[in-house]
């Protein structure tokens, strides 16, 4: 009898484990809970262009200081960089897909549409392919993006072409958003945040 009852609280011991590992690993901290750096920077999110503390905020907030260098720097890069928005919401969807970030998808992908990225390349990233017909300015950040993230570095020749098309300063900015987006999509893999329920989303989330 007391060998059922043992195995029966360590069944459920696991069965509780396994329920808390599949769901969002950060609970949401409500405005009067947060401490003060907490709110400060919460307030400053939301009085910002973004409006909210969805996305990798929540988790950021568990270091105060660090959500607001990473906040401020993601406000540059989406808002005010010298990319056009077209392919800097390229680079980003490249990154979600590289990374398996489905809310990061969810986010942006639309944004990348509204942009005027043309939805054949939106559903060629989201497959993992290398898009048909890119316009010139679009097919230098797909070789640039995808040299960086697979070989650590870019060539010659794509590094010529990018600083003909965007200059340095927009290099830096290719770089930038890659770099950001990926800590944005590993917080949000590591956290668990999922995109809304029902959405149809063109791969599988990392990590499920």
């Amino acid at each position: 009898m007391k060998t059922i009852l043992r195995a029966s609280i360590v069944c459920m011991l696991f069965a509780g484990s396994a329920v808390a590992l599949t769901g969002e690993r950060f609970a949401t901290i409500p405005l009067d809970k947060m401490t003060t750096a907490q709110r400060s920077v919460a307030d400053a999110i939301m009085s910002g262009p973004r409006k909210s503390i969805g996305g990798p905020f929540n988790a950021w907030l568990r270091s105060p200081e660090l959500a607001d260098r990473l906040q401020k720097v993601g406000e540059y890069i989406r808002f005010n960089t010298s990319l056009d928005k077209r392919v800097n919401e390229m680079a980003i969807i490249m990154t979600a897909q590289a990374w398996g970030s489905q809310y990061e998808w969810h986010a942006h992908a639309p944004l990348a549409l509204k942009a005027g990225l043309d939805p054949a390349i939106v559903a060629a990233i989201g497959a993992g392919r290398k898009p048909d017909n890119m316009k010139d300015d679009e097919a230098i950040v797909w070789e640039f993006s995808t040299q960086l993230r697979r070989d650590h570095g870019v060539d010659d020749a794509i590094y010529a072409r990018a600083l003909e098309k965007f200059g340095e300063a927009g290099i830096m900015d290719l770089v930038a958003v890659n770099g950001y987006y990926e800590v944005v999509s590993m917080t949000l893999n590591v956290a668990r945040v999922p995109a809304p329920a029902g959405e149809e989303l063109p791969f599988k989330q990392a990590g499920k």
